[in-house]
């Protein structure tokens, strides 16, 4: 994930040339909604998203954990970057979407996730609940991997000539519902055998 978030950040920087437009500006252009509000939200996220996934990832490591003081004010630095600037210009540009109305509620869905976790993560924390703060920063963290896992996913469907549109979709479905199961898994919330394709085989000796 750190190593998917250098490469976002490579392919990002032309967001803030001003004397350049990235083929996804270019695309937008004729959208009023997205050459005013929109533009400014874009650059927003595109910030907001290079400086709290690493951090977050930071925040996960064993290392950053634990200096306490450290993980204490990292974390607060990069709630509020989230909460107060990734998520919210997230929502506007989920509005605009490449891809159509499944798109949006994608977007929609993974940033309230985003953003509930956040919020739950930090209570949890004041309230010294530690395992409560941990889980609900698995489910923050899984979200924004799929910035990463999304992409990768493009440049698959792409080699092997999939259907734009629906890669497209498929591309931020897939993940953002198998990062929330995962997130859930590890934390212990989830059991494999509560799942309906579950299938109970006997033990043969």
């Amino acid at each position: 994930m750190f190593l998917g978030a250098a490469f976002i950040t490579n392919a990002s920087l032309g967001y803030f040339d001003p004397d350049a437009f990235e083929p996804f500006v270019v695309e937008k252009l004729p959208q009023v909604r997205f050459t005013d509000l929109g533009l400014a939200s874009l650059k927003v996220h595109v910030a907001a998203a290079l400086v709290s996934f690493p951090a977050c990832l930071a925040l996960m490591t064993r290392w950053v954990q634990r200096r306490k003081k450290l993980h204490r004010y990292l974390g607060r630095l990069t709630g509020l970057l989230v909460v107060l600037a990734l998520v919210p210009s997230g929502f506007i540009l989920a509005f605009d979407a490449k891809g159509g109305v499944n798109v949006t509620i994608g977007f929609i869905l993974s940033g309230a996730i985003v953003l509930s976790g956040m919020v739950a993560g930090v209570l949890a924390a004041r309230r010294k609940d530690m395992s409560g703060h941990a889980r609900a920063m698995k489910h923050v963290v899984a979200q924004m991997s799929v910035a990463v896992t999304s992409r990768a996913m493009l440049v698959s469907f792409a080699y092997f000539e999939f259907d734009p549109g629906a890669a497209y979709v498929a591309a931020l479905w897939i993940p953002v519902i198998a990062s929330a199961l995962v997130a859930e898994r590890v934390s212990g919330g989830l059991r494999l055998s509560q799942l309906p394709l579950k299938t109970h085989t006997a033990k043969t000796t």
